[in-house]
Parts: structure tokens; sequence; C-alpha cells
């Protein structure tokens, strides 16, 4: 069942999300080679601990960390540990909070040092795909407008679009209704309506879409052992259009990196 959300309890999401946001805008600056992923892990658990919040991932599901911590190959739910950064990597870092009983949940992939220029082309056209996707997620529309668009896009490029492992709903529990494939045909699934709050996050690989999981029961892999990208939102819809409750403002900040790609699907900008 899909819960909608009012407009005080987006606020409140809009509160966890950028919990998120600013974690990991801290952790943009720490990210480079030779970091270790538990140290960053635990500076992350203090960092949403000192917001008010507590870890949304810590302890779900028995997931024994923070963050999830998913590099190069990795595709998602990447369990940290002492294996230290080296130059040339990617990063997907995922992390949730819950503040106010309401979760944010929220993810982006950060190069590390000197990368290949074919890898920095999958991180771009997967965030760009996270847009194209949020573009469509408005009253009227339903599931399969956002899975064709992110699909399509990434696909145009001869990336594969992992099946597996879909974005959802979010709010009271990290996980609710509607599930938000990254794949799918136009018209088709659930229809939007107002007050819907949903986490939008492509999963991209740069070979097969095919997976794998290593036994820890957790991290799953490419099969063909290429990079795979991930960028998340959380998004509402608000007067019938995408509202982004999370940001990367944070991280573009600490990168240096200038962009517009958030201010159409933003009332206000969001202030540092």
């Amino acid at each position: 069942m899909i819960k909608i959300k009012t407009p005080e309890q987006i606020e409140m999401m809009r509160e966890s999300a950028l919990v998120v946001s600013r974690t990991l805008g801290m952790l943009a600056s720490e990210i480079k080679p030779g970091a270790n992923p538990l140290k960053l892990d635990k500076l992350a658990e203090e960092f949403i601990r000192e917001q008010g919040a507590e870890p949304g991932f810590l302890g779900m599901y028995d997931f024994p960390n923070t963050l999830n911590w998913s590099p190069n190959a990795q595709v998602v739910h990447g369990i940290p540990n002492n294996d230290v950064l080296k130059d040339g990597d990617i990063i997907s870092v995922d992390c949730g909070a819950l503040k106010n009983g309401f979760y944010g949940d929220h993810a982006y992939t950060f190069e590390v040092g000197e990368v290949a220029e074919e890898t920095i082309k999958l991180l771009k056209i997967t965030k760009e795909s996270l847009y194209v996707g949020i573009r469509e997620f408005k009253v009227g529309n339903r599931v399969g407008d956002v899975a064709f668009a992110i699909q399509n896009h990434c696909e145009a490029h001869g990336y594969g679009v992992v099946r597996e492992l879909v974005g959802h709903g979010l709010g009271t529990d990290l996980h609710e209704d509607p599930q938000m494939p990254n794949y799918g045909k136009r018209g088709r699934g659930k229809k939007f309506v107002e007050g819907m709050v949903v986490a939008i996050e492509p999963m991209i690989n740069m070979g097969t879409r095919r997976i794998k999981q290593l036994n820890d029961g957790w991290t799953i892999l490419t099969a063909d052992g290429k990079p795979s990208a991930h960028f998340e939102h959380d998004v509402a819809i608000v007067d019938g259009k995408p509202e982004l409750l999370s940001t990367f403002q944070y991280i573009n900040e600490a990168l240096g990196i200038e962009t517009n790609e958030e201010e159409e699907f933003r009332k206000s900008p969001i202030i540092l």
C-alpha cells in the first residue's frame, strides 16, 4: 500500500534527507587515495548522530555498518572494511538516516584520484539518468514512465541496467511501496499522485546488466567484473511536480563542482 505524505510530513522527510546529504558532503572531502573505509564509516555514524538522527542502515536487516560501501565492480550493499581506497577507484556510498520518525536514503558514486575516462563517462550518464527519471515523477504519470526514461538514457550509451535491485517508496519505513525499477515500459505500473515520496536510484553497469552476490550475503557485484555506478535522490510530488528532498550541493561544494542540475526540482535553493 502506498502511504501518501502530508505537507508537514514531507518537510520532516526533507530534514531526514538533508542529514544524509550533509553526511555525504562531509565524506566527499575524505574520499581520496589511502582513505580507510571503516574509519569513514565511523565518522559518518558520529556525524549523523551529531545532527540528532540515527544511522538508518546500521542494524537494519542485521547490516553491520552505517554506510553501504561499494567500490568499482560492486553495485550496492558493500560492507566497509580495511581495504584502503586506491587512485583510480570509484566508490558508491549509500547512506540512510532516521530522524523524527522518517527515513532519508541517498547515494553518490565518487571518483578517487585520477579515474579512467570511460569510467567517468559511466558516472556522468548514470547521474544524468537519475534526473531524466525524476523529471517523469509527476502527477498522472506512472512507475513505468520513470523506469523507461532511465533505461532508455543508459542503454543508448551501451550500459547494462540492473533489474534485480530497484528504488522504492520512502517514509516511516525505509522501504515502502511502490517499487521503482530502472527499466520498464511507459504507461505501466502504479499511477503517481500528490504527496508520494520515493527514492529513485539508477544502478548502471558498464558491461552486462547481470549481477552476482558474495558469500557475505550482502555485496552485489557485476557478473563481468566491470565498474558499476549508483546515484540516488529522495523525491516528493508537491503541487503535481517532482521536488527534491535530498541534494548533492554539499558534495558539489566540497569537490568544487559547479552545476545547476537540481535547479528545476527546487522551489528555493538549499542554504549551505
